[in-house]
């Protein structure tokens, strides 16, 4: 699985769009793909944050779709592509939440979970970092790859099914490199594919929205974290609608909501271009 940085000329590499959570919005991601400055560039790339699949209609047919693309899509794992593998694998049971079916009782769905395991958490080019969530902030990108491998290999093992369990459940506390056995696996995933804030210390923080005004809280935006690790390289990620866009020159979030009703973004990374394109109506929620 290629994680290096690219060594092309960057003046005749192809156009890379950074493409914000899907979540099973076949129809709008039809329409992204669809739009004139990609369709007419049959060369340009696509990157996903993560979180393909699930909550949205037609998870099986975005999978497919993006497997259609070929060497075009880059794809890191998200939360909800993590969860439907453990569904899948019978180590977690679906709630009211899910919207899975179609997928999981897809005629080729051991090819398209297959697919999905062997993506990535984290992805390394030319000066970017693609992850769902972000970067641990007391992580180097260094040390960050190590541990995404850590869980790679696990996804890539035939018995993968059998190891979704370690998966299971939340990382409580900070980050020590004397963690092992699950705790270890919880905490790195849940550092690629879930966090959003952690305490000035280091700690996750499991929330999606800060503290309500007056109430005081130590919860701090990852990427603002203090003392952060400085990371040469600007981090790509999703995970956070209700953030919703924001493009610094060290951080991008993409996730602009589509699933619940908001527009799927596309982010050209050559020159921080904006396509958006509305929920279509098939994805529309319920």
């Amino acid at each position: 699985m290629t994680r290096g940085v690219s060594t092309a000329d960057p003046d005749n590499a192809p156009a890379i769009w950074a493409v914000g959570d899907v979540h099973g919005c076949c129809a709008s991601l039809d329409a992204l793909l669809s739009h004139p400055e990609i369709a007419n560039d049959p060369a340009c790339r696509l990157w996903f944050v993560g979180d393909l699949v699930n909550r949205g209609p037609q998870s099986a047919a975005t999978v497919r779709r993006i497997m259609a693309l070929g060497d075009r899509a880059t794809v890191v794992l998200g939360n909800h592509d993590v969860r439907a593998l453990s569904i899948a694998a019978g180590c977690t049971r679906p709630n009211k939440h899910d919207r899975l079916d179609d997928l999981i009782n897809a005629a080729d769905a051991d090819v398209l979970f297959n697919w999905l395991r062997l993506r990535p958490l984290m992805y390394v080019e030319a000066g970017y970092v693609l992850t769902h969530a972000g970067i641990y902030p007391r992580w180097s990108v260094a040390q960050a790859q190590a541990l995404a491998g850590e869980v790679e290999a696990l996804l890539a093992d035939d018995q993968w099914r059998r190891l979704m369990h370690l998966f299971d459940g939340r990382a409580a506390g900070g980050w020590h490199s004397r963690l092992k056995g699950a705790r270890r696996v919880k905490f790195i995933v849940d550092a690629f594919t879930r966090m959003r804030f952690c305490s000035p210390s280091g700690k996750l923080i499991h929330a999606s929205k800060p503290a309500s005004r007056g109430r005081s809280s130590d919860a701090v935006p990852w990427f603002d974290v203090p003392r952060r690790i400085p990371v040469e390289a600007s981090i790509l990620f999703g995970h956070w609608a209700a953030l919703g866009l924001m493009v610094r020159a060290d951080v991008a979030c993409l996730d602009t909501g589509c699933v619940t009703g908001g527009c799927l973004t596309a982010l050209r990374l050559s020159d921080r271009k904006l396509l958006q394109v509305a929920c279509q109506h098939a994805d529309a929620p319920a």
